[in-house]
């Protein structure tokens, strides 16, 4: 255990572009994108559903079987003939087949069938492309949101953290003051009292404001995947001006509808089960199978030692047929369900689009609030 803990935190680290100067916010994101382990991991699922929706492919081709074999028996293979009407013995015991022989075969196979499920079933997998896509998308905007989250508030922390701490010294001199004026009593009680109050609520909001700052740090930090303790500055750059309330909320609507990867993902899905239900309905079909390849058998007695073989079957289960009305069904209700599901999600999109504009005209306020404030 102690040996995989050692190699996974240099595995979590490893092939790193150093960190030479401070970071923008655009290397910082650029970092995440590049390094954050979530992302990777939803990059690498990616891969692996393609790699799957390739072999699901191969599986539409048909069977070519070779085939060889060695058959021993230890005494001889024959028979003995009689009349049917007088069951008198015709011929004496003989025997074609060799004790010893050696067989060989090349098949060709197609089951139509088969090949119609595997149709199918390569639909699905590429669709569950498309899905680990629109899940890489989601985990890539949570990243690049948490990113410039943390970033603006790491900024604010590396501009404020020294003014905050040499104001807490202020503040606790001020307080150690009050308290030797309170002993002395040169102020009446009451009156040092709140104004020690005053400055014990100063240190406690300090504090807290303090926390919050180095907590956005090591929020960055590990976004970025940086090991613990790295040290790095972030570039002082120019706070760009804030745009208006959206007042096209419709417009805004249409376009989250339209590109949330949580709905896009959910439209694949419903074209999987879909397909799902196509293959079992398939089944319910005949059956045609072709045969055909080269045979070979060493057996001496064989007037041809070598031939063809083609065949072809057609069969065909009739009792499955009293499935098709129950996979009617559940196609007609696993459509709705994903319809439904569908438009919940979106209902949610929508309230979160309308709650999102209100959240920032609200932010946009209280920004105002504290320029004049300041």
């Amino acid at each position: 255990v102690q040996e995989r803990v050692v190699k996974d935190r240099q595995s979590m680290y490893a092939e790193q572009e150093p960190v030479t100067g401070p970071i923008t916010f655009h290397e910082a994101a650029a970092r995440a994108l590049k390094y954050n382990l979530d992302y990777r991991l939803k990059l690498m699922e990616d891969a692996l559903t393609k790699s799957l929706s390739e072999v699901a492919g191969y599986e539409m081709l048909p069977r070519l079987v070779a085939g060889a074999g060695y058959v021993y028996r230890n005494n001889d293979s024959g028979g003995r003939s009689i009349g049917i009407e007088d069951r008198i013995e015709t011929l004496r015991p003989s025997t074609s087949q060799e004790r010893e022989r050696t067989l060989a075969n090349l098949t060709f196979s197609w089951n139509v069938l088969d090949f119609g499920v595997s149709y199918y079933r390569a639909q699905q997998k590429a669709d569950q492309v498309l899905m680990a896509e629109e899940r890489r998308r989601k985990v890539a905007q949570n990243v690049l949101q948490d990113v410039r989250n943390s970033y603006w508030r790491a900024l604010g922390a590396q501009r404020l953290l020294g003014r905050v701490d040499s104001l807490l010294v202020r503040v606790n001199k001020a307080l150690a003051h009050a308290r030797s004026v309170e002993d002395q009593g040169l102020l009446p009680q009451p009156q040092i009292l709140a104004y020690q109050r005053a400055l014990l609520d100063a240190v406690n909001l300090l504090t807290l404001r303090r926390q919050d700052l180095e907590l956005a740090r090591a929020e960055l930090t590990a976004l970025m995947s940086l090991p613990p303790g790295t040290r790095y500055t972030l570039a002082e750059e120019a706070e760009q001006p804030l745009p208006p309330v959206p007042g096209n909320i419709e417009e805004l609507e249409r376009m989250a509808l339209e590109r949330r990867p949580e709905i896009m993902e959910e439209w694949y899905r419903k074209r999987v089960t879909e397909n799902d239900i196509k293959a079992a309905k398939l089944l319910l079909w005949p059956n045609l199978n072709l045969d055909i390849g080269p045979q070979y058998d060493s057996n001496r007695y064989n007037y041809n030692s070598s031939w063809i073989d083609t065949g072809v079957r057609l069969s065909w289960n009739i009792l499955k047929l009293t499935q098709l009305p129950a996979l009617e069904r559940a196609h007609e209700n696993q459509n709705r369900t994903d319809d439904m599901r569908r438009m919940a999600l979106s209902m949610a999109v929508l309230t979160q689009v309308r709650v999102g504009v209100q959240r920032y005209g609200l932010a946009l306020a209280e920004m105002q609030f504290a320029d004049e404030s300041l």
